[in-house]
């Protein structure tokens, strides 16, 4: 095997991400809007059809950590990593869709989960969640720049730092004009991309490392539970988790719910089916890579797995595709990227500007330069920590813990009339330090305080698929799951649990926010009428005087 990786010259790599992002650029000029159309600019006046809207949808869930994370779950689990990896976050996607509708229903003209929520309990439930999406979409953008200036620096002589400063302004360079509209429209051309040369790519290094009959006849490389597709440790350390985390990333994370109320409302079903196959089948075939070099006995270059992929495309295939590979992350990367902006553009403009500072009587200008202006900072920002190459992962963890022990009480409010602001607040609060005291082992994980941290996690468990089960069959249906899950986690759990700290914290999250939520709701006798919310979120292009005045509709 070459102990180096291929690289291809600089003038190469330059007219490949300048054709890039130029033909993208290319692609958002040709999107049509009126000036100071806010709504579009925010949701394209949820006007967008079902291909647009799947496409976006799984482009958007396939980020470039999906390329290495799903290669190195291949590499570490075997046979059941991809799966674990591709499936739970493909059926994320479909679980989405029971909420998605409700949260469609209460507030058709909503640009974010946030409006729905100010319009529901207030301020500061509303600026907690947009907090989240702030830090979470920070983070991410910072994670694909990251990601372009490593593939950048791997397969070219360029930097680093060079990779960063061309990915970021190639993104912004598109997106800054026409907002989400420029980032759905090119999403479609990013994933037709990435669906063809992924066809391509990996039964190419399948067949050039010897074909199905080579990586079979090497399965004896494997451990036991790597060769075992229901293995137990990968379930516990990969699936478990993460499909606790995706969950939570998929109530919380406003560049999915921005889809959402962006998707014209006959198509919101097939749209989030067709999402859910297209992102399995992508990310679990990417997967593959990984199981390949398991196979082989390759070592990751340099001992680092983010070099798995680029490693096992250099040394299999021939320069045309690994440039075809070099395009396909990093179109992977900028639809995420591009998702960030417009996700925190819509945040600033409706749930900072038009909700707290505005009162529900925006100017549509002045939003968009608002949208814009965020848009630039968050690039700049992006670019500066992503150019330190920073350890993100205690970020990471901090803000999937954030939407986690928000999940419940979003769900929540939306369905059951009696939760109150102060529920919805304190649930989060206390979730979230008690997530942080677990996961960085603040305290001793022994004794009673143990085995009282494991109940509370099966509560979460209980709390996951109580919801999952809520989702598509209803309240019965829900409670009941709610119970069998958490007995038998409880069962399986109290003594072992403590052992998978990542698992543990997450569900903990879950089980302490439910339990908050539901035990102040309970001691208040306010009820919600839901109808309130349709009334208090509306379109920003209408003159202010169509506007409903949030005043009057609360005095009502």
């Amino acid at each position: 095997m070459n102990s180096e990786l291929f690289q291809f010259s600089t003038v190469t790599v330059l007219l490949l991400l300048f054709g890039f992002y130029g033909g993208t650029y290319l692609l958002s000029t040709r999107i049509k809007q009126s000036e100071g159309d806010a709504d579009g600019f925010m949701v394209a006046n949820q006007r967008i059809g079902l291909g647009m809207g799947a496409a976006s949808m799984t482009a958007t869930w396939i980020w470039a950590a999906s390329f290495y994370a799903a290669a190195t779950s291949g590499y570490t689990y075997g046979v059941s990593g991809p799966l674990h990896y591709g499936f739970w976050g493909a059926l994320m996607i479909l679980f989405i869709y029971p909420f998605g509708r409700r949260f469609r229903d209460l507030a058709p003209n909503a640009h974010t989960l946030g409006e729905l929520i100010h319009a529901r309990h207030g301020a500061s439930s509303q600026l907690i969640l947009a907090f989240s999406n702030i830090l979470g979409s920070v983070i991410s953008l910072m994670v694909n720049l990251t990601a372009a200036g490593a593939l950048v620096s791997v397969l070219s002589p360029l930097s680093f730092q060079t990779g960063i400063l061309i990915a970021g302004a190639g993104v912004l360079s598109y997106t800054l004009y026409s907002g989400f509209r420029a980032s759905v429209f090119t999403d479609f051309a990013q994933l037709m991309a990435m669906m063809a040369i992924a066809v391509v790519i990996i039964p190419a290094v399948l067949f050039s490392m010897g074909g199905p009959g080579v990586m079979a006849d090497n399965l004896s490389n494997l451990t036991a539970e790597q060769a075992n597709i229901f293995s137990k440790e990968a379930f516990l350390n990969q699936g478990a988790p993460y499909f606790v985390a995706v969950l939570a990333y998929a109530i919380g994370n406003q560049t999915i719910s921005q889809r959402l109320f962006a998707v014209d409302e006959s198509h919101i079903k097939p749209t989030f089916i067709t999402a859910t196959i297209s992102y399995g089948a992508i990310v679990i075939g990417l997967g593959m890579i990984g199981l390949m070099a398991l196979t082989l006995g390759v070592e990751p270059l340099n001992g680092n797995m983010n070099n798995l992929i680029p490693q096992m495309v250099s040394t299999y295939l021939p320069p045309f595709f690994i440039g075809l590979f070099f395009i396909l992350v990093i179109g992977s990367l900028s639809s995420t990227a591009d998702s960030d902006l417009s996700a925190l553009s819509a945040i600033m403009m409706a749930d900072v500007y038009g909700k707290n500072i505005a009162k529900n009587k925006a100017d549509p200008k002045k939003m968009l330069l608002i949208g814009r202006m965020t848009m630039i900072t968050a690039t700049v920002i992006g670019i500066i920590f992503a150019s330190f190459a920073l350890d993100i992962l205690v970020m990471l963890v901090f803000v999937g813990a954030l939407w986690g022990a928000i999940v419940f009480p979003v769900i929540a409010s939306c369905f059951w009339n009696r939760v109150t602001n102060a529920a919805f607040t304190w649930a989060v609060i206390v979730a979230l330090l008690v997530f942080c005291l677990v996961r960085f082992e603040l305290v001793p994980m022994t004794g009673v305080l143990a085995v009282g941290v494991e109940l509370l996690a099966a509560v979460g468990a209980g709390v996951v698929g109580g919801l999952m089960t809520f989702g598509f069959f209803g309240k019965r249906m829900g409670v009941i799951a709610f119970f069998i899950a958490g007995a038998v986690v409880a069962w399986i759990g109290v003594g072992s649990l403590r052992e998978f700290t990542v698992l543990l914290a997450s569900l903990t999250a879950y089980g302490v926010s439910t339990l908050v939520c539901i035990g102040i709701s309970l001691t208040s006798k306010e009820r919600f009428d839901f109808d309130l919310i349709k009334e208090r979120v509306g379109d920003y292009n209408k003159p202010a005087q169509d506007q409903p005045d949030s005043d009057a509709v609360i005095a009502r």
